[in-house]
């Protein structure tokens, strides 16, 4: 597989954002949520304007594996990692692991003492593989649909994330 390549997000990546994100929940979040619940979590019409302004109003990265756009995750400045999300053609591939070492890397290099996260069913091993633990399960509602989540956490004063194999 070509190399994964970390770049900033620019606003012209918001429609391809807005499918990779539709595709990732619809293809692969799927697995683990209903039908209903999947469509309430990434509807058939979204705003792709609003979208592209949600991913501009923080640090968002997009990763690239040959030129095609493979995912992408954002950072807010108190730590939280909102989006974290891979083309349903990328995943196992080590695309959620580059954007999460690369937040890591820019997290540290801005001295934050933790990074947390509500992160899916589907996304959780990701978030562990990179170091992140369970705080709580939860339910979050959205358009009247509850989905079960994970509030994580990474606390970056303890080092760098454990590497694969490590226990």
């Amino acid at each position: 597989m070509p190399a994964i390549t970390i770049r900033p997000y620019r606003a012209a990546d918001a429609a391809n954002l807005t499918r990779l994100f539709q595709a990732a929940v619809w293809h692969i979040a799927s697995r683990d949520y209903t039908p209903t619940q999947v469509r309430a979590w990434a509807p058939d019409i979204i705003d792709g304007r609003r979208f592209g302004e949600r991913c501009e109003s923080k640090s968002t990265w997009v990763a690239e594996v040959g030129g095609c756009i493979a995912g992408f995750s954002d950072l807010e400045p108190d730590g939280h990692v909102d989006m974290l999300y891979v083309h349903p053609d990328f995943v196992r591939r080590g695309v959620a692991r580059a954007l999460l070492e690369h937040i890591e890397n820019v997290a540290r290099s801005f001295k934050y003492r933790r990074l947390y996260a509500e992160a899916s069913i589907t996304a959780r091993p990701a978030f562990e593989a990179a170091g992140f633990r369970v705080i709580v399960p939860q339910s979050v509602t959205l358009r009247g649909e509850a989905l079960t989540n994970y509030r994580m956490e990474r606390r970056l004063d303890a080092g760098p994330a454990p590497g694969p194999g490590a226990a």
